[in-house]
């Protein structure tokens, strides 16, 4: 080989990456399991701030309830509860994989079915109940 030539490159494949792959309703649950893990960590901010506040007085408390109950303090709980449901239904998913069991295409179909649909149908319960409680219908 001489001096000025050069070896021929080879065309190496390239990696797939998100425009390549079909999104599948796993793949979204996987994503949705991080956030909400995430999100989490946010809310048990607030819920210290709560317990703080409830330690520090009733003006700290007020300012709390009048965050909470605020329209924009409302969303975010709720964006909570469902949080809260959605990764709990994730765990109790991965909790069946660790089992060894639910693999088969069928099952897997359906634990992520049963993962994407019942957080939501929880929450919505969950809130109506307590709005119910507190005669807010």
């Amino acid at each position: 080989m001489s001096e000025h030539s050069k070896p021929e490159l080879k065309a190496r494949p390239l990696s797939p990456h998100i425009q390549i792959y079909r999104w599948t309703l796993t793949m979204m649950l996987s994503i949705l399991h991080r956030a909400t893990g995430v999100a989490l960590y946010a809310g048990t901010a607030l819920l210290a701030w709560w317990l703080l506040a409830a330690a520090s007085g009733p003006d700290a408390y007020a300012t709390v309830q009048a965050v909470s109950s605020a329209w924009y303090g409302r969303l975010v709980l709720f964006g909570y509860t469902w949080a809260l449901f959605h990764h709990m239904f994730g765990g109790i998913r991965h909790f069946i994989w660790d089992t060894g069991r639910g693999f088969d295409l069928k099952h897997v179909e359906i634990l992520a079915r049963i993962t994407a649909f019942t957080p939501p149908v929880l929450t919505l319960g969950v809130w109506f109940a307590a709005y119910l409680y507190l005669g807010a219908f």
